[in-house]
């Protein structure tokens, strides 16, 4: 059997240099001259011949998290795929950048992050057109699996549509603390009388103490969200004050940074593979291959945007030394 003349490492280069094309067809036009290179066959023979598999990301983002630091942030993304007809993966999802349902793809992603780093630790996809697992399943199978890791973090931060019961009470059996977004129809009580949508309760800004029904005592904080409408933010640490509220709130936005980054560095979203294993393999190349980018920015102290450009600014100055591409005069009025 012949030994494959591509790599894990050679895919996720690519994908680190290129600046806009994150096709196979690229990725043989970019590497180096020498006889026997990689055709783009052999690129796409790779995204075709792995197994998916997330402990590959965690072999090498395990030695650069601090597991009893920091925060774990958990929420969901849809990689745009508008004009895919026929690639696998692709249904019908709710963008938050475009504020409507829209195709594409969507993975989950755990991230840890200190404030300073942005670290994927876990991600899964999912798969709406299958029976497969909801987005609540593979949010607790991640948890359950931190958890194996021994993680023991500061807070699970996560938005409102993760904030089920049933998350919060695996949550608690771990021994972590969340603050996180309540819908304004969850039951509080907050005074003894009776349950009631916590929109209907009064509560206030600097946070009051109430019990959740089905789940035990929480502190709920009145926010006023986008366009004026009030949110309610709810913690277990009872003794959260507001700006360690405000300071954790800016941490979970942390996670669109990141969306961010693995889409636009990375091209997280741009496989134009139509098999399911080409695409579920090139969002894991694409997370590893931001993990090098945000190490290389956090060492050198340079943003995502520096990192990319000055792979291509020396070429960009040897042709500024030498352009090729001119414009000669031509004299419209010459007879033959």
């Amino acid at each position: 059997m012949n030994k494959p003349k591509v790599t894990d490492y050679d895919y996720i280069d690519f994908l680190i240099g290129t600046q806009k094309v994150y096709s196979c067809t690229e990725a043989e036009r970019v590497q180096p001259d020498k006889t026997g290179g990689p055709s783009h066959d052999a690129f796409t023979r790779h995204l075709h011949r792995l197994f998916p598999s997330t402990n590959r990301l965690w072999s090498e983002v395990r030695d650069h998290v601090d597991l009893t630091k920091g925060c774990l942030i958990c929420d969901d993304s849809t990689s745009d795929k508008f004009y895919s007809r026929k690639i696998k993966l692709v249904t019908r999802h709710r963008s938050g950048k475009h504020k409507q349902v829209v195709s594409g793809i969507n993975p989950i992603t755990l991230l840890w992050t200190d404030g300073e780093r942005y670290l994927p630790v876990d991600y899964r996809i999912y798969n709406k057109s299958s029976d497969g697992p909801t987005k609540n399943d593979h949010f607790r199978a991640m948890l359950r699996t931190a958890a194996e890791r021994g993680f023991a973090p500061e807070f699970i931060l996560f938005d409102s549509r993760y904030s089920s019961l049933d998350n919060l009470k695996l949550i608690r059996s771990f021994g972590w603390l969340w603050p996180a977004r309540l819908e304004r129809s969850r039951h509080v009580n907050p005074d003894r009388t009776g349950n009631r949508p916590v929109q209907q309760a009064d509560i206030s800004e600097s946070g009051d103490i109430v019990h959740l029904k089905g789940y035990g005592m929480i502190k709920v904080f009145r926010t006023v969200g986008t366009e004026t409408d009030v949110e309610h933010r709810a913690t277990d640490d009872l003794g959260m004050r507001e700006l360690m509220r405000l300071k954790y709130a800016e941490f979970s936005w942390m996670i669109e940074t990141y969306h961010r980054g693995i889409k636009q560095f990375c091209g997280a979203e741009r496989c134009r593979a139509g098999s399911e294993r080409a695409q579920r393999n090139h969002i894991e190349m694409a997370l590893r291959a931001f993990l090098r980018l945000e190490y290389h920015c956090f060492v050198k102290g340079i943003s995502w945007f520096e990192a990319k450009i000055s792979i291509v600014r020396d070429a960009v100055r040897a042709y500024l030394a030498k352009p090729i591409y001119t414009l000669q005069p031509i004299n419209l009025y010459a007879t033959a």
